[in-house]
């Protein structure tokens, strides 16, 4: 069979009939040669939170290299001997190195925490980029819903015993092996009715074709149909108003309709639907609280889409897409500055997989939406993102709650160092809080101090510091307080602590 004004691509599978198919695009313009292109052109940039650490980080680390690098030529102008030595150490003291030392175990936190909802993070970058998302972008099938359609209610015509035609379309659907067939019989058994081919006696299954769009079974004389309204209406030469008017409504709210003949009358409906995933309604409501906008993009027509939409209670859906609609919309959402998450499971997901800044794929998805993606989902629930955004959240702020602490490190470790540094001047005496009174010990306790806070922090590092759900002026204040103020504190009582013990011990330079 040829089939004229349809098109196949090379992720097409074909289920039924046969069909000749003539190649149209030339070499290296295909479907799946232009979802390479876009796969491979694609580039994830870094995220505002990544600039603004790396643009603080580089200018500590330049305004520490020029004050070390000045106060040498200044003492020398002032005729102030200064041991080169000390000045090394107040660079070593002074650097960044905490923060840029925890780095790595907070990536590799990230990691660990993801695979405990089974979950495969390719870099602990993608986790941390899922606590600044904006918006998601969704694809209905597979992700949203099930994927399936499945039988969920019968409607017999006017003056058809409900039971009688439960078992009509039962009876149809019997050796009909497709899913559709399938829920069909199970849905009919739920309603009490069960048929095996044992209470058929002699039959004759029809199989379901693409040039007559319907199936059925033929015992004897009688004979069972299940279909398209069109096919059957032409095979029959039928008018049932009632009947057209159920299946318009049906197809209003998103369903499919599969309308019943027997003998050469319409019998009644079964409704099918591809059904939501359970949770996804509930989960897309706790995204929403957090001012995360939520997209759907669909093939389908704009009717079902908008009924998929709001029985989701998905804020915003585009219908009719192709691959390249899709990954227009990741551009288009980053344009406008904002941080997209996309989560998909086909080869037609895979270039805005690939562009957003979080891309989760469905473990039973294609391999071209898995290499794409930086996130992998292995019980494909893509309501799991609401769970990778709580993670990725608690990193950002572990991050910061780490760089306010390092900071603030920094500016306790001036109050030792530089006192030793300019012991010979009694004038910045009032410099030397801790009384420290051997410079070189002073600035020995503040060497072992710098590198064993980077060890005893890695431990928060990797378990994460406690999210608790709030504004950002309420993180903000909490992180000032607990680790601006104790960055401050903690390397006072410390440095102290370890010059005694140092002068106990007997250690004198």
């Amino acid at each position: 069979m040829k089939v004229q004004g349809d098109s196949v691509t090379g992720s097409t599978k074909l289920v039924t009939d046969k069909a000749t198919i003539r190649a149209t695009s030339d070499p290296g313009n295909s479907f799946i040669d232009n979802m390479i292109t876009l796969i491979g052109t694609a580039t994830r940039q870094r995220t505002p939170n990544e600039v603004a650490l790396a643009v603080l980080l580089s200018g500590l680390t330049l305004v520490f290299l020029i004050i070390s690098a000045v106060i040498f030529p200044m003492a020398r102008i002032l005729g102030i001997t200064i041991n080169i030595i000390m000045l090394l150490v107040l660079l070593i003291a002074l650097m960044p190195t905490t923060i840029g030392a925890l780095l790595p175990a907070i990536g590799v936190s990230a990691i660990n925490k993801i695979s405990e909802f089974n979950i495969i993070a390719k870099s602990g970058r993608a986790v941390e980029n899922a606590g600044d998302i904006d918006t998601i972008i969704l694809d209905k099938t597979g992700t949203v819903t099930i994927g399936e359609r499945e039988a969920v209610k019968f409607y017999p015509n006017t003056g058809v015993d409900y039971n009688d035609f439960v078992r009509m379309c039962a009876i149809s659907s019997l050796e009909d092996m497709t899913k559709e067939g399938i829920s069909i019989v199970n849905l009919a058994k739920k309603e009490g009715v069960s048929i095996t081919a044992g209470d058929l006696g002699e039959h004759e299954f029809i199989p379901f074709s693409a040039e007559t769009k319907f199936s059925g079974v033929k015992i004897g004389n009688s004979e069972i149909l299940k279909g398209s309204l069109k096919s059957l209406k032409a095979k029959f030469s039928l008018g049932d108003t009632f009947i057209e008017a159920l299946c318009k409504e049906i197809s209003m709210r998103g369903g499919t309709a599969i309308p019943v003949v027997q003998n050469g009358k319409f019998t009644g409906v079964i409704e099918l639907n591809d059904l939501l995933k359970p949770g996804v309604k509930e989960r897309l409501e706790s995204i929403k609280s957090m001012n995360i906008k939520t997209i759907m993009c669909t093939g389908d027509d704009e009717v079902t889409a908008e009924f998929i939409a709001r029985e989701a209670g998905i804020d915003e859906f585009v219908a009719n897409v192709t691959p390249m609609d899709k990954y227009n919309v990741v551009i288009g959402e980053k344009e406008k500055q904002l941080m997209v998450a996309m989560v998909g499971d086909g080869t037609n997901d895979a270039p805005a997989l690939a562009n957003a800044d979080v891309g989760l794929a469905m473990n039973n998805g294609t391999p071209a939406a898995k290499e794409a993606a930086n996130m992998v989902d292995l019980d494909n629930d893509p309501t799991k993102l609401l769970d990778i955004i709580f993670i990725g959240k608690q990193i950002l702020i572990t991050r910061g709650a780490l760089t306010a602490f390092s900071i603030a490190n920094d500016i306790s470790k001036y109050f030792v160092i530089i006192p030793a540094i300019f012991f010979i001047f009694p004038s910045l005496d009032y410099l030397n809080i801790l009384g420290l009174s051997n410079p070189l010990l002073a600035i020995t306790s503040a060497l072992i101090f710098n590198t064993a806070i980077i060890v005893v922090l890695i431990p928060l590092a990797i378990r994460g510091v406690r999210f608790v759900p709030s504004g950002i002026s309420d993180l903000l204040k909490r992180n000032l307080l607990l680790y601006g103020l104790g960055g401050v504190i903690v390397p006072f009582i410390f440095i102290k602590l370890i010059y005694v013990l140092l002068s106990v011990a007997g250690v004198v330079w």
